[in-house]
């Protein structure tokens, strides 16, 4: 297992690490235990006072951190400093909202008193992925230490700078020695370290088999689990919709990130009276991204992270180009050194064409026409995954249905697909099952206990 630092802009391998040895898991395993003991019994406003300090941390480093991420795997740089605000943010909520979360909720019963407790269950094994390597662990990370939970944080191998610098931050905010450990491990050592009964439960982001592994291991050992998968997520316009902004909104939901989010639009779900002009315009502003340096401020669409993603992409649309597809622009990885793949428009694909049935990894749209609402709607849930949604119109009656009937964990009308520290995040279907963030997202890993005095 190759734990590294490559710049994908290059290709060029800038940093190795050698991996944590199995018998010093133990180590870090004792030292979770121990600083769970003593942060459960710590008093709410000092663990909230450690996450303020954390966002003050990452406001003041937001470039230097931004500057690693895009080193790392890729994003273009004032996305990877837009991150560090975003973790920011998200540490200030529950630094300022926790308290409240967690307070005791009094229920009238027969009972002389009765209420609800909400309690840490422990040390909580959080796989995460390299697409958003500071967001995906702070929205963990945040709610499971203002709870009193502990984090063991197994990131993906090709972002371990990111996943020290996040250790590093939350130890200088002052959270103790164990509160929060990064496990420079291999996947060959999740069951291992899951097994371990000091272990309380996990939360993954990653694909479906990654999801899979982790919530079956986890499941022997009866333990909590949340897991944020993929997404296939359907952007739908009707005739009604303001166009220019939803063409505007339609090109940026799927290149953020250079297209690898698992809530970027992917499917373009476009009423046929529309459908020429909206593909038009769509395909124009593509063709116009900039794309390069990802260090350059100006640059809108910098390399994929791996090889191996860029390949995966190419691979997708060559099929879906065989079955029929027609590229409206770009189709092909770019002639220089790096990662790079172009801004991608798919027209005319057969439903069961890769690009328009599998979850796309890369700035590639597939553009898809429909005649009703309800085929629409058909054609939204036509997908194993249901993660988010957005979908474009200005008749409250479309926008009432496209809320209800759209299956997805999120419905965004007249707005991109985000994820807010506010609001509740995950999906249904094969996008995984529970909640990150809002005050849903911090139940996940307590204990909801009950209390009754006759």
């Amino acid at each position: 297992m190759t734990i590294a630092t490559v710049n994908p802009a290059t290709g060029e391998t800038l940093r190795t690490f050698t991996p944590l040895p199995e018998a010093a898991i133990e180590d870090k395993l004792a030292a979770a235990e121990k600083a769970y003991r003593a942060l459960r019994r710590s008093p709410i406003k000092q663990r909230t006072a450690a996450l303020l300090k954390a966002a003050e941390l990452l406001d003041a480093e937001k470039e230097a951190l931004g500057k690693l991420m895009t080193l790392e795997m890729g994003k273009p740089i004032r996305a990877a400093i837009a991150e560090a605000e975003k973790c920011a943010w998200v540490c200030r909520y529950y630094g300022e909202n926790a308290e409240r979360f967690l307070a005791p909720e009094a229920v009238q019963t027969s009972a002389k008193e009765s209420y609800v407790l909400f309690q840490p269950i422990g040390p909580v094994l959080a796989v995460m992925p390299w697409n958003f390597p500071f967001w995906q662990v702070f929205r963990f990370a945040a709610p499971a230490l203002a709870a009193g939970n502990v984090g063991l944080l197994k990131h993906a191998s090709n972002v371990p700078q990111c996943a020290l610098a996040i250790e590093d931050i939350l130890l200088r905010a002052g959270f103790q020695e164990g509160a929060f450990q990064t496990l420079l491990v291999g996947p060959e050592l999740v069951p291992r370290i899951l097994a371990d009964d000091r272990v309380a439960a996990a939360t993954l982001t990653g694909s479906e088999g990654a999801g899979r592994a982790v919530g079956a291991e986890a499941g022997k050992q009866i333990k909590r689990t949340v897991l944020e998968l993929g997404g296939s997520d359907p952007f739908i316009v009707m005739p009604s919709a303001d166009l220019d902004a939803a063409v505007t909104t339609a090109v940026k939901a799927r290149t953020i990130n250079n297209g690898q989010s698992c809530i970027a639009a992917k499917r373009f779900i476009v009423h046929e009276s529309i459908a020429p002009e909206f593909e038009r315009r769509f395909a124009e502003v593509m063709s116009r991204l900039k794309v390069g340096d990802p260090m350059d401020p100006a640059t809108e669409i910098g390399p994929l992270a791996t090889e191996r993603v860029r390949a995966d992409i190419e691979a997708q649309v060559e099929a879906s180009l065989r079955a029929g597809a027609r590229a409206l622009t770009g189709g092909k990885r770019l002639d220089r050194p790096g990662y790079f793949y172009e801004p991608t428009a798919l027209a005319d694909l057969p439903h069961d064409a890769p690009a328009a049935a599998e979850e796309t990894f890369g700035p590639v749209a597939a553009l898809l026409r429909v005649k009703t609402l309800d085929e629409a709607i058909d054609l939204a849930n036509a997908t194993r995954f249901g993660l988010g949604a957005s979908a474009w119109t200005q008749d409250p009656d479309e926008r009432e249905r496209l809320a209800t009937e759209v299956d997805a964990g999120a419905v965004f009308i007249n707005a991109m697909v985000a994820s807010d520290p506010r609001l509740p995040f995950g999906g249904v279907k094969q996008s995984g099952y529970g909640r990150e963030l809002g005050v849903y997202g911090m139940r996940e890993f307590q204990n909801i206990k009950t209390v009754w005095v006759q």
